[in-house]
């Protein structure tokens, strides 16, 4: 389902069959810097009947159960090892990981875990290379764990912030003009981080297309009613939402 529609695929929905290696390359074509190199299809099956027994039996009700965090932390790492897709190896090990998660707290785990390794993918591609060659892998283990509860973390600022949201536009509703609410929704989409270094009456106008004075009066507006924050003076006057 994950890779319907895929014309470039030539396995979907089984192990890779391809006699070609499958490595994980960077640089130039003609001399290219090889990160990671999988075992060959012919074991595939094989490495994925164990990784499969060990995920069981490493489950909370099970023969050996493993502590959430290193679980998630060692399955993700051994599933990634064996690469045994052609393509989508990344997203399915990340669910592995959640469902990990999600069997030893015994609930969903809701979180934004491709979301917190894609905001810290430079140091998350170079553990994984790092830890696919070794067999200590104990720095990796705290640097995933690291990585869940940053996710975790992520997560509750960002449900908090739909609270916000939603309270911000129970409050303003009909209060806003069609350019203000234009704006509000621009700032919003930008997420928890907000508009970088703050909305400016420049921005307003590039936003709304008004002019500078009509993009004056909405901010004051706005600044009256409790829409927004306004720190600075003059050229360097910026604004916020206030949630």
């Amino acid at each position: 389902m994950l890779m319907a529609g895929n014309r470039y695929i030539e396995t979907v929905g089984a192990y890779r069959k391809h006699e070609d290696a499958m490595q994980i390359v960077s640089g130039r074509l003609d001399k290219p810097t090889i990160h990671f190199e999988a075992p060959p299809f012919r074991q595939v099956t094989v490495e994925m009947e164990t990784f499969i027994a060990w995920f069981n039996q490493s489950g909370p009700t099970n023969k050996t159960p493993l502590q959430a965090l290193a679980r998630a932390a060692i399955g993700h790492l051994y599933f990634e090892s064996i690469h045994p897709f052609e393509d989508g190896n990344g997203r399915i090990g990340r669910a592995l990981a959640e469902k990990s998660l999600a069997q030893n707290i015994g609930q969903p785990s809701l979180i934004s875990l491709a979301f917190a390794i894609e905001k810290n993918r430079k140091a998350y591609y170079s553990e994984l290379e790092r830890h696919q060659r070794t067999l200590d892998i104990t720095d990796w283990v705290i640097f995933f764990s690291e990585t869940i509860l940053d996710a975790q973390r992520v997560t509750l600022e960002r449900v908090d912030f739909f609270i916000k949201k939603t309270k911000f536009y129970d409050r303003f509703r009909g209060k806003l003009n069609e350019r203000q609410e234009k704006v509000i929704a621009r700032i919003f989409k930008e997420g928890t981080a907000g508009f970088e270094g703050g909305l400016s009456a420049k921005n307003y106008i590039s936003i709304t297309g008004t002019s500078r004075a009509t993009a004056t009066r909405d901010l004051q507006h706005l600044v009256e009613i409790g829409a927004l924050t306004r720190t600075g003076e003059r050229r360097h006057t910026r604004y916020s939402l206030l949630l």
